[in-house]
Formats: C-alpha cells, sequence, structure tokens
C-alpha cells in the first residue's frame, strides 16, 4: 500500500493508477471502519487527513486526465486539508525508490531527477504560482552545483510548497509565464481565465512538443487549481466520503 509524496507526473502508467486505487482503500479502511490495513503506516498517517487525502486523489486525478486516462470515481471530502506531519520515506528517498521500481520498466511524465538543477527546472513554476520570494531564492542556489544535502533538502521544500493552494494572482502569473512557451504570435489568450488557458497549454505543448512543459510538474499542477472546483475547506458536518461508483 503507497500514496506517494512527490508529483505524480513522475509515477508510470502502473504507479500511477496504482495509487489511485490505494487512496480509494485507504479512504475505505478509514471511513468504514475496516479492520483489514486499519494498522498500516500508510493508513495511520492519513487518519485525521482526509481533506489532504482526497486533495491527493484529485492531482492524481489530474494527471490522470492529462494522460488520457479516464476517471469514474471521485471522492467528495469537505474536510479541511491538513497534511500528515510524516512520510513513510522522505521525498529524496521516494525519488531513489521509483528510480529503482523504474530501472527496467517505462518512466513517468516527468524525468526522474538527477541533479538539483533539474529538479528546480521541473517546480520552478509550480513554486513561482505560490511563493515568488523561494523561487528567487532556490533559482540562485540551484544555478551552482550544489551537493547531495541540498538536494534531499529542496525535495521536501518542493512536496511541501506544491500542497498549498496558489494565490489566484500569483497563479494567473506563473500560467502566462508558460503561455510565453507555446504562444507564437498569438499574445495574451482572451479573456483571461486561468482554466482555459491552461487548457490551451496542455494542447499546444503536446502538439508542438515543448519537452521542457511536458516535464514540469505546472501542467498537471497549475492546471488543477486552476479550475473552477467545489469548495472542499470544511462545512458544518465535516463529513468525508465516497461518492457511488467509486472503488
Amino acid at each position: 500500500m503507497r500514496v506517494w509524496d512527490v508529483h505524480p507526473g513522475y509515477l508510470n502508467r502502473q504507479s500511477l493508477l496504482g495509487e489511485h486505487r490505494e487512496i480509494h482503500a485507504v479512504l475505505s479502511v478509514i471511513i468504514n471502519h475496516k479492520a483489514g490495513y486499519a494498522r498500516h503506516p500508510e493508513t495511520v498517517r492519513w487518519r485525521g487527513s482526509l481533506g489532504a487525502l482526497a486533495l491527493r486523489h484529485d492531482m492524481v486525478v489530474a494527471e490522470m486526465r492529462f494522460r488520457g486516462y479516464g476517471h469514474r470515481s471521485p471522492v467528495i471530502c469537505r474536510d479541511t486539508p491538513q497534511w500528515p506531519g510524516t512520510f513513510i520515506d522522505p521525498p529524496w528517498r521516494q525519488f531513489v525508490l521509483l528510480e529503482g521500481k523504474y530501472r527496467f520498466r517505462e518512466q513517468g511524465r516527468i524525468p526522474l531527477p538527477r541533479t538539483t538543477r533539474q529538479l528546480w527546472a521541473q517546480h520552478k513554476y509550480s513554486v513561482l504560482a505560490r511563493d515568488p520570494e523561494l523561487y528567487r531564492a532556490v533559482g540562485r542556489e540551484a544555478a551552482h552545483p550544489s551537493d547531495a544535502q541540498f538536494f534531499r533538502d529542496l525535495s521536501g521544500t518542493l512536496v511541501e510548497a506544491l500542497r498549498a493552494r496558489p494565490p489566484q494572482g500569483r497563479l494567473v502569473n506563473a500560467v502566462l509565464h508558460l503561455w510565453g512557451y507555446v504562444s507564437g504570435k498569438d499574445g495574451v489568450p482572451p479573456g483571461g481565465d486561468p482554466a482555459v488557458i491552461m487548457a490551451q497549454i496542455q494542447q499546444r505543448a503536446r502538439s508542438m512538443s515543448v519537452g521542457y512543459l511536458l516535464e514540469s510538474t505546472a501542467m498537471t499542477d497549475l492546471a488543477f487549481w486552476a479550475q473552477k472546483r467545489p469548495c472542499i475547506h470544511g462545512d458544518e458536518t465535516g463529513q468525508c466520503l465516497k461518492t457511488k461508483g467509486a472503488r
């Protein structure tokens, strides 16, 4: 049983769809008070963090849809997203585990990072959408050779950063940065709706084979947050449940 913490873009097809199933399994065990896997470390760490687990589910689904996979098992959770305070394995270790797992198998959409510079390039626009000061600070550090400890520290920092919802103005700014890679002579797209712009960016990045964007966390991260989604940040019941058809 495994719910990863690194961005879903790093997972190959088998791992991505597998995590989706595991999230539903963890939810079912906790919500329905099932005995099976109740003491599994993955179940234990998400107990009390169902709002965040539902959010992770939707992030995984955003990646699935970008890759063309169908989805018919939504999760409704109105708990406030509070992320677990622990990892089963720290993010840098998760990259090591995935590297071993994929040694003779297909890779994910985003190549597993081998250097700090590569790790940063994959995450930079997701960070820009949230924290411009962190964006500038890490950008300066990542431009220079760094040791293994910095890679480890940055891996954790990026996972934590991408868990936060981007402020709307910063989200739009980051989306327009991405648009610059695919806009050609079109200029700024009309309307300014970041969800519409991100859909165009995704389509153009594929058709134009813009590798830098296709290997970026922002392709599904910002598209996910740009969607006009129902609020999941709590109600009077704090109810968390799986909808009909969920497996």
